[in-house]
């Protein structure tokens, strides 16, 4: 237990994983009252962190940050990664919307699973020491896992935990927390992979092609960019191509009825068109045209194609176009 007789209370950033998880129950041992803030986006999910929640039974709550979010990914003051991913400024904006949290709902503390030179580019002591300047919460963030290799906090010096029952875990290496989650019992948790889609090249590409061409987008248009081939055609009009049955479920299903045309191919097998906004006679044309080009339908034949969008549905004949002839029209 602490010094303290009053009940301490932590809050913790959590991504689910094992990090996360052995971070908080190391508090919990000490009989501080744990609970758990997870964020998400169209970038990152929460899932893991709810399954992690729902096996410890440590409360968590979950908030959607995305408008918060894109205002800091386009101009991060530190840069980006290899691709679009804003590493020290999100963990300093995840800290300081946590910081918020805790000042309102009276936690004494922020902790995370941040291990000390795990990730090179945002785990050294000069990039958590940024994060923690620009999280107005400075002193206020305990990172229980390597605590005893970084500079006493403020709920440390007040005796509010004790640094002797964290760890001075630091390095790549994860059999530490492997070790320890034995000791737990803790026997299923994600692979440390970061799951964050900013990192990846191919959604990074399309993600900055839609940054270029639109200032106001969508939620559901972050989330198209999952899924599918996607084609620019001109700075106005971009087309998504299903590539499997599931692209094509999720495409329908993130699409925008009122505003976006959708095609598809009747009496072939093939894949979902979309076409993001308005759309004019003659892209739509080509937009079908890509789609029997895709889809299994006998090359140079005369194809029926079935548009959908806010004017209603109709039949268009066109002759497919062969992908190796707009491959240089691929995001």
């Amino acid at each position: 237990m602490t010094s303290s007789s009053k009940k301490v209370r932590a809050l913790g950033l959590s991504s689910g994983g094992l990090d996360s998880i052995l971070s908080a129950l190391i508090l919990r041992d000490q009989g501080i009252e744990v609970e758990w803030i997870a964020f998400e986006t169209p970038f990152f999910s929460s899932i893991n962190a709810c399954q992690a929640a729902y096996k410890t039974k440590i409360p968590i709550t979950v908030e959607n940050i995305t408008n918060t979010y894109i205002k800091m990914l386009k101009n991060p003051p530190c840069g980006y990664g290899k691709h679009m991913n804003p590493c020290m400024d999100c963990h300093a904006l995840m800290f300081r919307l946590a910081g918020t949290i805790m000042k309102n709902k009276g936690f004494n503390f922020v902790f995370s699973g941040e291990v000390l030179g795990q990730r090179p580019m945002s785990q050294t002591k000069p990039s958590l020491r940024y994060v923690e300047k620009h999280s107005d919460i400075d002193g206020y963030i305990l990172r229980p896992l390597s605590a005893k290799r970084l500079p006493l906090t403020i709920p440390e010096k007040e005796g509010l935990v004790n640094r002797e029952m964290l760890l001075d875990i630091s390095g790549r290496s994860r059999k530490p927390q492997i070790k320890l989650a034995e000791k737990f019992g803790i026997t299923e948790y994600p692979n440390p992979a970061g799951g964050c889609l900013l990192t990846d090249k191919g959604y990074s590409d399309r993600l900055k092609d839609l940054f270029e061409h639109q200032n106001i987008f969508t939620e559901k248009e972050l989330h198209l960019l999952k899924y599918g081939r996607h084609l620019r055609l001109n700075n106005n009009t971009k087309l998504i191509i299903g590539r499997t049955k599931q692209d094509n479920e999720k495409i329908i299903n993130y699409h925008n009825s009122s505003r976006d045309t959708v095609i598809n191919i009747k009496d072939f097998p093939g894949p979902i068109v979309l076409i993001p906004h308005r759309a004019s006679k003659s892209i739509i044309i080509k937009a079908a045209s890509i789609c029997a080009g895709y889809s299994k339908a006998p090359n140079n034949t005369q194809v029926d194609a079935q548009v959908v969008n806010s004017c209603g549905s109709e039949i268009i004949t066109v002759t497919g176009i062969s992908p190796e002839d707009i491959k240089s029209l691929l995001i």
